[in-house]
């Protein structure tokens, strides 16, 4: 397969930096795509005639060669243009939201194309987005310095120590997770409203104390470094282009909150439907997160599982099914404060609200564990391989889950946890109900995977 599209990354100077071989592909496509600023500020070529020793073969595709030779022969693109450069080329700026840009691209497949990025598009840019669109033969990547790059040279910090998140198009509230004593942070911001968001979120998590700094407009003549600290960081003169970055100091006060499965129960907007810390850690090492897997939380009371997952391990996804409205409202508060807005709720009956999801990597059933229609459903929903784990603490439930053990096997583990109490003047360890966990992984190809 013949690559047909070029993303070139740009710094803040603009497309007039790009090396030769970077500018050859330019002028040798048929429509070039990205923000404005940099469509404003490319420089109008010569289409290279047929013996013209111009063509490097390691930055140009065949497909390139094939738009050369169509402009020599006074061949029109074949789609509608946008707008038209004047030495043939189509410049088309982007169209935000995303689904909209991925449109745009799609719409020019096999045709001559380049895109214009900021920094590196592999680096919550461009590029990784059309990873999940385009064959990795259909495109090549030309990457520029990103914009965390050269705000950790700016700073001095080594940036495999470094925590780069995006806010661009995204919550000020993904903040959450990253907010620990010690922790440095860069973030890409959406606008100058990024870092205001930013400093409020802080000085409510207790973390006022932290160092803020606005990295603008890095790598061009514009560029400006501004810090202090959070409670009293004077954000009136940032403009729209610049990395935040975050040092954090916490205040004494600070809860702490890591992304370790375990968080204070309190942390947990709750009407007492809540799977306990102690539990709670138990049934996530059981159900085991990993890269980019997939929970489904069945019954999710306070969504303290399905977030407990969401943070624990990184481009994971979970679905929080609950038919509860105002537990549907604690998920979705609880989901925001703890950093993972992007947790999907469904509020309704389950099986009914399963729909017809792509099968899940992982199942937790916090609620009707007995209910024999419901586990058959989340059973025929796993993938295989998949891990289901099921709590239970009514006698019924214990009853099923023993049942579901005898037919399927698994590993059956009791959970009892006391907590220091009073008992008149004395103190005393109270214990909790016993929680009784059953994990099993699904057959594949007919063998049970053990848990």
């Amino acid at each position: 397969m013949t690559a047909w599209l070029h993303i070139i990354g740009v710094g803040e100077r603009g497309p007039r930096e790009l090396p030769a071989s970077y500018k050859l592909l330019l002028g040798y496509a048929d429509t070039v795509i990205g923000p404005a600023r940099f469509l404003a500020d490319l420089e109008p070529v010569s289409r290279p005639n047929a013996t013209a020793d111009l063509f490097n073969p390691e930055f140009v595709s065949k497909r390139s060669f094939e738009a050369v030779a169509r402009a020599l022969a006074g061949e029109e693109p074949d789609h509608s243009p946008a707008a038209n450069y004047s030495d043939g080329r189509t410049l088309l700026e982007w169209e935000p939201p995303i689904d909209n840009m991925i449109e745009q691209v799609m719409a020019l497949r096999d045709s001559p194309t380049v895109i214009l990025a900021s920094g590196d598009p592999m680096w919550f840019g461009i590029g990784a987005t059309l990873t999940r669109h385009l064959l990795p033969g259909e495109f090549v990547i030309h990457p520029h310095p990103s914009a965390f790059q050269l705000a950790a040279a700016r700073l001095h910090w080594p940036l495999q120590s470094v925590a780069t998140i995006s806010l661009h198009a995204r919550p000020v509230e993904t903040l959450h997770p990253h907010l620990v004593p010690g922790n440095r942070i860069l973030a890409l911001t959406a606008d100058r409203s990024t870092v205001d968001l930013a400093l409020e979120l802080l000085i409510d998590r207790g973390y006022g104390h932290s160092l803020i700094t606005t990295l603008e407009n890095l790598g061009s003549s514009e560029e400006r470094i501004t810090s202090g600290e959070a409670e009293t960081f004077d954000s009136h003169d940032v403009e729209d282009f610049y990395v935040l970055a975050i040092d954090c100091v916490p205040d004494f006060t600070a809860p702490l909150l890591p992304p370790v499965p375990g968080l204070p129960d309190e942390s947990f907007v709750n009407d007492g439907q809540l799977t306990k810390r102690e539990v709670r850690a138990a049934t996530l090492a059981k159900l085991a997160p990993f890269v980019g897997a997939v929970l489904w939380d069945v019954g999710a009371g306070s969504g303290s599982v399905a977030i407990e997952w969401l943070r624990a391990a990184r481009d994971t996804r979970a679905v929080a099914f609950e038919s509860a409205g105002a537990r549907v409202q604690m998920i979705a508060a609880n989901a925001a404060s703890l950093g993972v807005p992007h947790l999907e709720i469904v509020q309704g009956r389950a099986p009914e609200a399963f729909g017809n999801r792509a099968p899940p990597d992982a199942i937790f059933m916090g609620g009707d564990v007995g209910n024999d229609d419901l586990f058959d459903a989340c059973w025929g929903a796993l993938k295989p391989g998949g891990r289901l784990v099921a709590n239970a603490v009514t006698l019924d439930a214990e009853h099923a889950l023993y049942s579901r053990h005898l037919q399927l096997g698994g590993e059956l583990t009791r959970i009892e946890v006391a907590a220091l109490d009073r008992v008149g003047g004395h103190r005393a360890f109270r214990p909790r109900m016993a929680v009784t966990q059953w994990v099993v992984s699904k057959a594949v190809h007919g063998f049970v995977v053990n848990p």
